[in-house]
């Protein structure tokens, strides 16, 4: 069973953390999505289906939230250019959504696998933690 909270704070982490690793350091960028998707899997107080399910729900959250973002962001840009030019301003706005569009649902399978990665490695930790605590 999802626990939505968990997977919910791992989307939101995704999302936060792979905007700030693309501003300040691109490459880095994919690990905004592992991070979230361990955190999914590694907060879940009860037992689960699979770790990498769960993980790729909190990357497609992660994803939207991103997509949403980006659409405000070329909405402002958009609204500045129709002042300043009413014609060039509504292409700048159409080709703008278009483009956000791509971008979101490139967005939500990039976050979406490599957050299923990190619910698995999630899901690794936590088996091999109960493993070790059954153990003793």
């Amino acid at each position: 069973m999802t626990e939505w909270t968990a997977v919910g704070i791992g989307g939101v982490v995704t999302a936060a953390l792979t905007i700030v690793l693309a501003l300040v350091f691109f490459p880095l960028f994919f690990l905004g999505p592992i991070i979230g998707g361990f955190l999914a899997v590694y907060l879940m107080k009860e037992e689960f289906e699979s770790g990498i399910i769960n993980g790729a729900l909190a990357g497609v959250i992660g994803g939207l939230i991103i997509g949403i973002l980006s659409l405000f962001g070329i909405g402002i840009i958009a609204a500045i250019i129709t002042v300043l030019a009413a014609q060039v301003g509504i292409a700048v706005g159409a080709l703008g959504v278009l483009i956000v569009i791509f971008f979101t649902i490139l967005a939500v399978f990039i976050c979406g696998i490599l957050s299923a990665i990190g619910g698995a490695i999630g899901e690794y930790v936590q088996s091999a933690g109960r493993r070790e605590y059954e153990n003793y």
